[in-house]
C-alpha cells in the first residue's frame, strides 16, 4: 500500500511540475525538489558594508532545495527522511523550516505530504520566519539542514517502536551518503537539469558580498525569463510580440520589438545623428545599452556608431584638438598653460596657436597678426554691427556703392577689423546657404556645380539625391529617378 502511494504521489509531482523544479533520481524512491520562494512587490535584501547597509530591490530569490527520501512505511508510519540548503539562509532558519515541515507531516495523519511542504515553502517562508519585507544576508556560509538531526533524539524517546526507527535510520544514512556523492559530483545519480554552484568562488569576495552577487546574478536571469515569455506592445508598430522578440530600454521600461527598434537605431547612425540613437518613445531621452545597440545594428554600423560618439564626445572636451598631419589627425589633449601639443600616435610636436611645427616661446606669426589687428581695431570706432542677416546685406551695399568719404566714416564707425570680417561671415554663410545642401548621411555641406543630380558625398560616400536628399544604393540608384517626380538632370 505505502508503495503504491509513493509511487502515485511522485508521478503527480513530475506532472506538475517542470524539469528545473523537480527531478526524480535514479533511486525510485527519492528526488529533489527547487522551491522558488514567492517575494512580495519590493522586497529588498540587505548587505551590512563599511558601517552602512547597502539594499537592493529584487523580484527573485534562489530557489530552497529540498532532497528527499521515501521510507518503506512511508506515509503510513514515518515522515519522508530530508535535507533542506538554502544560501541566503542561516542553518538556524533551516533547521526552523525543517521542525516545521515534520510537524506538517504529523497533522496528515499518515497522508502523503510533499506537494503540502512545498506550498509552504513557497508561500509561507518569509512570514514564518518574519523576513517580509527586507532579507539581512549572513556574513557566514551556510549549511544544510537534515532531518537527521532530529531522528536521533526521536530514536531516544521511542523505544517502543525501536526496529522501525532503525530501518528508517538506515534509509535515512543510505539516501544521505547519495546525497553526498551528488554534492561532491562523484556520484550518477545527479539531475543533469540542475547546474552547479559557485560562479564566484574565484573572485576575493567576503561571503555575503558573494551571496549578494549570486543573488543578483539569479534575479536578473529570472527577471529576462519572465520577459521573454511575456506578451509586448511595441510602441511603434502596436503589434503584440512576445519578449524574446523585443527588447526594453532599461532607463525607462519603454518596450519596442526588434525590427522597429533597429531600424530607428540604424536610421539615426547613417545620418550621423549618433545623439538620437535614444528611445524610440517620443520625447523619451533615455539610451538603450551599448550591447543593445550593438545586437540591433550588426557590427558594421556599431562601429561607425562607436565611432561618432566618441568624436563627438572629444568635440566637446575644451582641452581636446587633433594633431595636424593630415595622415593622422588623432586627437591630442593639451595642457592649459602650454603653447606646445604632442601627439602620442605619430609623435608630432606642434603649436597649438599655429598648428605647424614648434616653435619655442616666441609668439607665432598668428598671435602677433591677431595682436596688431586687435590694437588697430582698438583705435577705430565700436558701434555695434547690425543683428540681422538683411542689415549686414543692406550695410554692405552701402559700403560698396559709397564714396570714399563715406568708406571712412563707415569704417570709423564700425571698426576695420568688424566690419569686414562680419561682412565676409555673413555674406559667406548666406551664399553657402544658397547654394549648398547638407549630406543627408553626415550633414557634410555639399555644392552641386556640374552632372545629374546622382550626388556622391565627398566626405561619407553616401548617394543622394540632390533634388529631394532621399538617401540612394549603389546598385539601384537609377530606379529612384524612375519611380518619382525628381528628374536625373
Amino acid at each position: 500500500m505505502d508503495t503504491e502511494e509513493q509511487e502515485n504521489e511522485l508521478v503527480a509531482l513530475q506532472s506538475i511540475f517542470s524539469s528545473e523544479e523537480f527531478a526524480r533520481h535514479e533511486s525510485k524512491s527519492s528526488g529533489e525538489l527547487r522551491v522558488s520562494v514567492e517575494l512580495p512587490s519590493g522586497y529588498a535584501v540587505t548587505l551590512a558594508e563599511d558601517d552602512a547597509l547597502k539594499q537592493c530591490k529584487i523580484s527573485f530569490l534562489p530557489p530552497l532545495r529540498l532532497n528527499f527520501g521515501l521510507p518503506e512505511d512511508y506515509p503510513s508510519r514515518s515522515p519522508p527522511s530530508f535535507s533542506l540548503s538554502c544560501n541566503w539562509l542561516t542553518h538556524n532558519q533551516l533547521a526552523a523550516l525543517g521542525a516545521h515541515l515534520t510537524d506538517l507531516y504529523r497533522a496528515t495523519g499518515g497522508d502523503v505530504v510533499l506537494f503540502s511542504w512545498v506550498q509552504f515553502l513557497r508561500e509561507d517562508t518569509l512570514a514564518f520566519l518574519n523576513l517580509n519585507s527586507v532579507l539581512v544576508l549572513p556574513n557566514v556560509p551556510s549549511t544544510p539542514y537534515n532531518s537527521q538531526e532530529s531522528i536521533h533524539a526521536a530514536l531516544s524517546e521511542r523505544k517502543s517502536s525501536q526496529t522501525a526507527l532503525t530501518s528508517g535510520a538506515e534509509n535515512v544514512q543510505t539516501f544521505f551518503l547519495d546525497d553526498e556523492k551528488r554534492v561532491k559530483g562523484a556520484g550518477d545519480n545527479a539531475p543533469e537539469t540542475f547546474e552547479e554552484r559557485g560562479p564566484f568562488s574565484g573572485l576575493s569576495l567576503n561571503p555575503a558580498q558573494r551571496l549578494l552577487s549570486e543573488i543578483l546574478t539569479h534575479d536578473a536571469a529570472q527577471g529576462q525569463k519572465v520577459f521573454q515569455s511575456t506578451v509586448y506592445d511595441c510602441a511603434v508598430c502596436f503589434m503584440s510580440y512576445l519578449g524574446s522578440e523585443c527588447v526594453q530600454i532599461q532607463e525607462c521600461g519603454h518596450v519596442f520589438c526588434q525590427a522597429c527598434l533597429a531600424e530607428f537605431c540604424k536610421l539615426q547612425i547613417r545620418e550621423g545623428n549618433v545623439l538620437g540613437v535614444t528611445c524610440a518613445q517620443a520625447d523619451c531621452t533615455a539610451l538603450p545599452t551599448q550591447a543593445q545597440v550593438e545586437s540591433l545594428v550588426g557590427e558594421e554600423l556599431f562601429r561607425r556608431y562607436d565611432r561618432l560618439l566618441l568624436q563627438h564626445s572629444l568635440d566637446c572636451m575644451p582641452d581636446v584638438m587633433y594633431c595636424p598631419r593630415p595622415s593622422c589627425a588623432s586627437p591630442v589633449v593639451r595642457e592649459e598653460a602650454s603653447g606646445v601639443a604632442l601627439c602620442s600616435v605619430c609623435g608630432f610636436a606642434f603649436c597649438v596657436t599655429c598648428k605647424k611645427t614648434y616653435h619655442g616661446t616666441d609668439d607665432c606669426r598668428p598671435k602677433r597678426l591677431l595682436k596688431s589687428l586687435q590694437k588697430e581695431d582698438s583705435e577705430q570706432g565700436n558701434a555695434e554691427l547690425p543683428q540681422s542677416v538683411e542689415g549686414m546685406k543692406a550695410l554692405w551695399d552701402d559700403f560698396a556703392s559709397g564714396s570714399k568719404q563715406r568708406r571712412r566714416l563707415l569704417v570709423s564707425r564700425y571698426g576695420q577689423k568688424g566690419l569686414f570680417q562680419s561682412l565676409e561671415d555673413c555674406l559667406s554663410q548666406g551664399w553657402i546657404g544658397s547654394n549648398s545642401k547638407n549630406c543627408p548621411r553626415c550633414f557634410c555641406r555639399i555644392e552641386k556645380n556640374f552632372g545629374c543630380n546622382i550626388m556622391t558625398c565627398s566626405q561619407c560616400r553616401q548617394q543622394f539625391c540632390w533634388v529631394c536628399l532621399a538617401v540612394l544604393s549603389y546598385e539601384k540608384s537609377l530606379q529612384h529617378f524612375q519611380d518619382s517626380s525628381c528628374s536625373r538632370y
